[in-house]
């Protein structure tokens, strides 16, 4: 049977809790329960699987020290360290299905951090009084499922009902098809390769997936707005991909210069990390995103400018910021513990970026280019220069034929590994 657990406060929302597991129980479900509350619950109320005290343990804390520092926030932190452990150790276990969890914003960061640690395709639901505004620090690049609670979650009336009863029927259902799933026999189809994506950079992403997906590929392309790179570090960790076709980078420069668009300091890691092989290419590195216009910081007013659309506002990247994108890319790919390589194309790195176009700049690109190669002099990470434009179709098929001879050599290598360790 699917187990769903259920996470939550049980000091303050102990009713809650007790109404949604026997609504869980109702549609099939087993239910771990799981308290997350930094305060002793009510003797009345319902009786956990996994005590508070047992999760404070696992992030490493005294659950009675927490109270007795009577700094809240420092427990919340401590409460979702442990119970992100608690989840992924039951996922590994085979004990978890599903999660469930309904909750304000204190609760919400707690079970929000729990979810984000689970692989995805793991169903995660979270009913919130936070979802109603700003979502994305609660879900960040997870495929975490928010619902409004409506009404505060404080008792139970005929709004919560009605909203949490929904979110336990689709935990229910969500945990019985996961369930079934993971029971089939194991193994994927086709390799999968992740390829990023700008729209200053769609011809080369859409050559590059029609050539992998002729020699074998299942190509997940993401947009790279930050949110979008993020998601494919994390696939890479979580051990989903088999390759990563970089070819649009631009979220590095949105970080290193301020944009909205960055995707944080873990960008361009994952892979390297796990061994995975990755060609990288420098693309949309000419520009830096911002929202309108009017909200470009008044610092870059002399800078050059060009309005995408009505929303979007892009600026050119100068040759010191180049310079040190490129230093920052060689640096990041030369601690790669599997194959990476660089693809130049020396005619423009974006549809901005051409002869006579907005963004025109081949001192800054060159600037870029000597700085990488410098960064990555006497290492094992490639830099192939070629005299294209990045949607120039060649470059685009060039890349995927890297990345996919890579890949294979990287399988082969594996494979004499595994026969040359396995006892005679």
């Amino acid at each position: 049977m699917a187990t769903v657990v259920l996470v939550g406060t049980l000091d303050t929302k102990g009713e809650e809790y007790a109404w949604l597991r026997e609504r869980l129980r109702e549609y099939g479900s087993d239910v771990l329960l799981v308290d997350t509350g930094i305060m002793p619950p009510p003797a009345q109320g319902p009786v956990p699987d996994v005590p508070a005290d047992v999760v404070a343990r696992a992030a490493g804390h005294d659950l009675a020290r927490l109270r007795a520092a009577g700094d809240r926030g420092a427990a919340v932190t401590a409460m979702a360290q442990g119970l992100s452990r608690i989840v992924v150790d039951l996922y590994r276990k085979g004990r978890l299905h599903a999660v469930l969890a309904a909750a304000g914003s204190g609760g919400s960061a707690i079970a929000a951090q729990a979810m984000r640690a689970l692989p995805i395709g793991v169903p995660k639901v979270l009913v919130s009084t936070m979802a109603g505004g700003d979502v994305s620090p609660y879900v960040d690049s997870s495929d975490l499922t928010l619902m409004y609670s409506v009404v505060d979650i404080s008792g139970l009336n005929s709004v919560s009902c009605q909203v949490l009863g929904n979110a336990a029927a689709a935990a229910a259902g969500m945990a019985r098809r996961h369930e079934r799933n993971h029971d089939e026999p194991a193994g994927r189809g086709r390799p999968v390769v992740a390829a990023t994506m700008f729209g200053v950079t769609t011809p080369a992403v859409d050559t590059a997936r029609a050539r992998l997906a002729e020699l074998g590929y299942e190509v997940l392309v993401f947009h790279a707005t930050g949110a979008g790179g993020r998601a494919v570090e994390k696939l890479a960790r979580d051990g989903m991909l088999d390759g990563v076709l970089d070819l649009t980078t631009t979220e590095l420069a949105d970080d290193l210069v301020g944009g909205v668009l960055g995707a944080g300091p873990s960008r361009l890691t994952a892979a390297g990390a796990v061994g995975i092989p990755q060609v990288v290419a420098p693309g949309a590195l000419d520009m830096v995103n911002f929202g309108p216009a009017a909200t470009v910081p008044e610092r870059f007013a002399e800078r050059r400018l060009l309005i995408h659309n009505a929303t979007v506002t892009l600026m050119r990247t100068t040759a010191g910021e180049m310079a040190e994108l490129g230093t920052g890319i060689g640096r990041k790919l030369r601690t790669a513990r599997g194959p990476a390589e660089v693809f130049w194309p020396l005619r423009g790195v974006s549809a901005v970026d051409v002869a006579g176009g907005p963004f025109e700049d081949p001192e800054a690109d060159r600037a870029g280019l000597d700085a990488l190669r410098a960064a990555v002099r006497g290492g094992e990470v490639r830099v192939h220069e070629l005299d294209a434009h990045v949607n120039d179709p060649s470059f685009a098929v060039a890349m995927a034929d890297r990345l996919h001879r890579l890949i294979t050599e990287n399988a082969r290598a594996a494979t004499r590994r595994d026969t040359e360790e396995r006892p005679s």
